[in-house]
């Protein structure tokens, strides 16, 4: 395409955008409403998905090690975890940390155990980490088969339903998000049609001078580009401050619920401000196309 040719479409693109008046407007207005809630699942999906991968990449497997196994054997048990397909890693711990880490838990209540120290009664411990957290069930019986483990701990039912929710959330988020999506397509492909019904004329003219149908489609797709790309400027306006107010503000608030850890504002804001950009511009390209095909007789 011709550099001038390109100009005569941007031209006629940003002509219509004018000529359309409160239908234009309407349109932005719509698309701006519906990439509002675009952008705003987009950092919610986003978020507790990385909360949601935290939280997994924590489950670790307990492995109780026989109170009657003897040294050698328990070094044998560790190296016979390790090879085990789907360990990233195994770390042992003795009776004596065990011992503390449950006074140190239990605050001012714990001191009462401290008198337990001379005589501990706890198991020696060999703590694993699943490679993939959705296989620590998998790992977890295998583990149990092994000599010497006198029990396995991961919090069954916890992770389970755990995986299930970050799953569930996951897709939810996938659906509404192209769900919006596609209502933002039939606003600016509605936006588009009226366009073409209106010079349906003008448009009959060019294609008896020998216009081709890409050179008459072109100004559509400029116009369908700028519809979406001008309701984008408010929601990413809308992410950039937000996102930077909650950052800032939500780790005081929410002092009580460590495991909320917010994607960090430079460059996740920036990043998903460029997403939103896209995705804007692209729906209203999608929408002139559909537009184009369906109502522009040429």
């Amino acid at each position: 395409m011709k550099f001038r040719t390109l100009l005569r479409h941007l031209r006629e693109g940003m002509k219509n955008i004018f000529r359309n008046g409160w239908m234009t407007f309407a349109s932005i207005a719509a698309v701006t409403t519906t990439l509002i809630l675009v952008a705003v699942f987009l950092a919610l999906v986003l978020n507790l998905d990385q909360m949601a991968r935290n939280i997994e990449q924590d489950v670790q497997i307990s492995t109780l090690i026989d109170l009657t196994a003897e040294e050698d054997e328990i070094v044998e048990l560790g190296e016979e975890i390790e090879q085990i397909d789907g360990v990233a890693e195994v770390q042992f711990s003795s009776n004596d940390n065990e011992l503390e880490s449950l006074i140190d838990s239990m605050g001012d209540e714990g001191q009462a155990w401290i008198m337990l120290e001379q005589d501990n009664p706890l198991n020696h411990v060999y703590i694993v980490e699943a490679a993939v957290p959705e296989e620590t069930e998998a790992v977890a019986d295998q583990i149990s088969e092994l000599d010497s483990v006198e029990d396995v701990l991961y919090g069954q039912e916890v992770v389970e339903r755990l995986f299930q929710f970050t799953n569930y959330a996951r897709a939810i988020g996938l659906v509404l998000i192209v769900a919006l999506v596609f209502t933002a397509i039939f606003l600016i492909s509605n936006t588009i049609k009226i366009t073409i019904i209106a010079r349906s004329t003008e448009i009959g003219i060019q294609k008896l001078v020998g216009a081709t149908n890409s050179f008459i489609r072109w100004p559509f797709f400029v116009e369908g580009a700028l519809l979406g790309i001008l309701g984008s400027i408010t929601p990413i306006a809308v992410i950039v401050g937000g996102y930077y107010y909650i950052y800032h503000n939500l780790p005081s608030i929410m002092e009580n619920f460590r495991f909320i850890d917010l994607l960090p504002f430079n460059p996740f804001a920036w990043q998903l401000s460029g997403m939103v950009l896209l995705i804007g511009a692209v729906i209203g390209v999608w929408g002139s196309v559909m537009s184009v095909r369906k109502f522009l007789k040429v």
